[in-house]
């Protein structure tokens, strides 16, 4: 237990600092989540919808210092991947003759 005042203080900061970071990984981590139905369900644009909006929370984390800013792009990258993936195996599946198997 903290004994001066100051100690006191910097535990009151650091549980409201502790709970708005926790706030934002959930959010992110429910973006993903929604993101990543979006790319299972080959929704393209939900999921370009979804990529918007996760890009922005993973930036404004990476700003606020939640998160990592490397660990920001990474996941963005990861991401937008997927998304290109996906949009790429749309236009491939559309017809023609399939690859060896």
């Amino acid at each position: 237990m903290p004994n001066t005042n100051s100690a006191k203080k910097r535990m009151r900061q650091d549980a409201v600092k502790n709970s708005r970071n926790l706030w934002r990984k959930r959010r992110i981590k429910d973006q993903i989540k929604t993101f990543m139905t979006a790319v299972h369900d080959h929704n393209v644009k939900v999921a370009e919808e979804e990529y918007r909006k996760l890009t922005g929370l993973l930036d404004k984390s990476a700003c606020t210092g939640t998160i990592h800013r490397n660990t920001a792009a990474r996941r963005k990258s990861r991401m937008s991947r997927r998304l290109i993936e996906m949009k790429q195996k749309g236009k491939t599946s559309g017809g023609g003759a399939k690859a060896k198997a």
